[in-house]
């Protein structure tokens, strides 16, 4: 009982650095590109232009109809075999940019739907144009209805970012296996991991809550 514990203290400090340094980096930057990229992808859903609108509903019907893994795969196994080389990080983020852009973009695109038509005719009325007045009018208050889902989803990508151990990117539940190897207390290391991912996902989800509360102003 007393080695368990001694190893579970002398895995805690792997464990952070390695959600410092691989976990919360990938989930950070692969969100952020995901959403704006989401972003666009939801102005085209829905667009006007059928060409744009369609380009977009089979992206999104591609993403949501595949598992990230396979995605994951086909990026760092697959185009190789393509001549077209990438390494495990990029390929990590690339991977995860575009899952979270497939499931954001429909969320972005209920936000906006939600507002309604009369934002944007006021803001016509004003005399902005219609790009101001999706900035200015729209957007703020559909980031409120967007907030709960958008971070439901990026705390589903801080679990997920665990698939990249499997591509040898060195995150949080890598280290764990790493320790886990050498000591075989498999089962001791893994929950310690899970331990951490379950406490980085509370501090998210106070987070959310206050971020909910600060965009709340601009509910009309």
């Amino acid at each position: 009982m007393d080695q368990t514990l001694q190893l579970v203290l002398d895995s805690l400090w792997p464990l952070a650095k390695g959600a410092l340094t691989g976990t919360i980096p990938l989930t950070l930057a692969s969100f952020s590109l995901g959403l704006l990229l989401a972003l666009v992808v939801a102005l085209m859903r829905i667009s006007s232009n059928m060409a744009l609108s369609a380009i977009a509903r089979v992206y999104i019907s591609i993403i949501r109809g595949t598992p990230l893994l396979v995605q994951l795969f086909v990026i760092f196994y697959g185009l190789p075999s393509l001549g077209v080389t990438i390494d495990p990080w990029p390929s990590a983020i690339i991977a995860f940019t575009l899952n979270v852009a497939g499931y954001a973009a429909e969320i972005i695109r209920a936000a906006i739907l939600s507002v309604p038509t009369g934002q944007w005719e006021a803001g016509y009325t004003i005399g902005m144009s219609r790009s101001r007045t999706l900035y200015r009018l729209i957007l703020p208050q559909a980031a409120r209805v967007a907030i709960p889902p958008l971070s439901n989803t990026f705390i589903s990508l801080v679990k997920d970012t665990s698939l990249a151990s499997l591509i040898l990117v060195t995150e949080m539940f890598r280290r764990a296996q790493e320790i886990a190897a050498t000591s075989l207390e498999f089962m001791t290391l893994y929950l310690t991991a899970a331990a951490l991912y379950w406490v980085i996902c509370l501090i998210l989800s106070t987070i959310q809550t206050r971020m909910e509360g600060r965009l709340e102003k601009y509910v009309v």
